[in-house]
């Protein structure tokens, strides 16, 4: 059964009030501390149970806390231990002093790190809260770690990784699993941190979800628990039309594969009817290559037109291969004006790029309607000052660009993120790297629009794609071909 904690996502300041909050609530700090340092050791033995010597690398705060408290209990399990400690332990305070105290062995300063063939090695430097480059000490532990190729278990995240934004601090530590409390943390799901995470294993150590639920800032892992009843369900009597028409703009003649790409897509996630909308020097092509999809000469603002007068026509896809940037332009006003849905790919974000002010009020009114779905390219084409902010992680820029746009945003990538102009944002964690190939982007503009035609909002359109997108990566396996994902996608998952 999920529990709201299965897909929580909190930063660490957040998460630094969230501890606030449950010692001010009488909960024992000190006994949250024994619980996570029990669960790393618990987790290291399972994992590692022929480790010739666990090293446990403690840093000058909480995070080594934890690290004296695994040393404690796989020393008590019979294991061979050795302490390292960056600092001096005497000028710990609080709950990790207490915990150095109640370490009954030695603690060598972390310069006499030596890691040996056998060492199973336990980072408890620094966890989620580091904001700044490692110091010399620790970086030369990385580096010796990483020369002999011992795995790691990180406690909390690896030591490196700034766990608001996924970045690398200097150097970090690759970890073969990371141990983390409570709930994830934007670093164990954006890139590049999530590559040096390993197995991530979240411990309950004892926080209330009340206390959680109020800092939560409305970020979530990217799963069917969130959005899997949004979906109307087709009853008996659905037939094409109830389960949605869309539509996909060509592009010119030399370039109709990217929108068939889509539309396949859209009519394979179950729209019931899908149309390929042609300009006429492009229509043999089209016609030679469709099926069930099907075809209609679109070629200019009147045509158009008279086909908005069809309201069953629920959403539409523009940019993949379009290339006509005014006439992009011009259709897209027509949509907006005609209080259609519409989901805006590649050259249809590049269209706005010289004037963005010109399309975000055109969908500004009412629910969003609006779907962008750029990488960070084009991305930065609509947005230059967010992209160009070192300061925001990737969830930030989403959010904000949501906002602005009031849009949802799909900003793509390994670690593609969702946002909603109301501040909800899933990040996605399921697309396997094969996903990334040419064409991959246009099946997942024909996902969501397939979902924003049946009638979803928005928002679970657009996160819904991108999980459905990516399991059809996994589905296809290695050595895809854009081509391959339509057939793959799978069936609508149900809660």
């Amino acid at each position: 059964m999920h529990s709201e904690r299965d897909t929580l996502v909190i930063p660490p300041a957040d998460m630094a009030a969230v501890d606030r909050d449950a010692a001010d609530s009488g909960i024992s700090s000190l006994g949250l501390m024994e619980r996570a340092g029990q669960a790393v050791a618990a987790a290291a033995l399972r994992r590692f149970p022929g480790a010739l010597r666990f090293v446990v690398l403690c840093g000058p705060g909480n995070n080594g806390g934890d690290g004296y408290v695994a040393a404690r209990a796989l020393s008590a399990a019979g294991a061979d231990v050795a302490v390292f400690a960056l600092g001096d332990p005497a000028r710990l305070a609080g709950d990790a002093a207490a915990m150095s105290s109640a370490w009954a062995g030695a603690a060598a300063p972390l310069q006499d790190f030596r890691p040996e063939t056998g060492d199973v090695v336990i980072d408890a430097l620094f966890g989620a809260g580091l904001a700044r480059d490692l110091p010399e000490a620790a970086l030369r532990a990385v580096e010796a770690v990483g020369t002999l190729a011992l795995p790691v278990v990180a406690v909390d995240l690896p030591s490196g990784v700034d766990g608001r934004t996924g970045a690398v601090l200097g150097a970090a530590f690759k970890a073969a699993m990371t141990v983390t409390f409570v709930c994830r943390k934007p670093g164990h799901l954006l890139m590049p941190g999530r590559s040096l995470c390993g197995t991530v294993e979240v411990f309950d150590i004892g926080i209330p979800a009340r206390i959680l639920m109020r800092h939560s800032r409305h970020i979530r892992l990217n799963s069917p628990a969130i959005w899997g009843g949004a979906l109307p369900a087709a009853g008996q009597a659905a037939h094409k039309y109830t389960r949605g028409h869309l539509a996909v703009f060509s592009g010119p003649a030399t370039a109709t594969g990217a929108a068939r790409l889509s539309a396949a897509a859209g009519l394979c996630a179950g729209a019931g009817l899908v149309t390929l909308l042609s300009p006429e020097p492009a229509l043999a092509a089209n016609a030679a290559q469709l099926t069930a999809v099907m075809l209609k000469e679109v070629d200019g603002e009147e045509d158009l037109s008279r086909l908005l007068e069809d309201r069953r026509l629920a959403a539409f896809v523009l940019g993949p291969g379009f290339g006509d940037m005014e006439r992009a332009r011009a259709y897209v006003r027509r949509i907006a004006e005609a209080g259609r849905r519409l989901v805006l790919d590649a050259d249809g974000i590049t269209a706005f790029r010289d004037a963005p002010e010109a399309l975000f009020p055109l969908f500004a009114e009412g629910a969003p309607r609006l779907v962008l779905t750029p990488h960070d390219g084009e991305f930065a084409r609509l947005f230059p000052d967010l992209a160009e902010d070192g300061t925001l992680s990737k969830i930030d820029r989403a959010q904000q660009a949501a906002a602005r746009s009031h849009a949802v945003v799909v900003l793509k990538g390994a670690d593609t993120v969702i946002a909603s102009p109301d501040g909800r944002a899933l990040v996605n964690d399921n697309a396997p790297p094969w996903l990334a190939t040419a064409g991959s982007g246009d099946v997942l503009a024909g996902i969501v629009g397939a979902h924003l035609a049946q009638g979803m909002p928005a928002f679970e359109a657009a996160a819904s794609a991108v999980w459905r997108h990516g399991e059809a990566g996994r589905i296809a396996g290695e050595g895809l071909t854009a081509e391959d994902l339509p057939a793959a996608i799978p069936p609508w998952p149900r809660p």
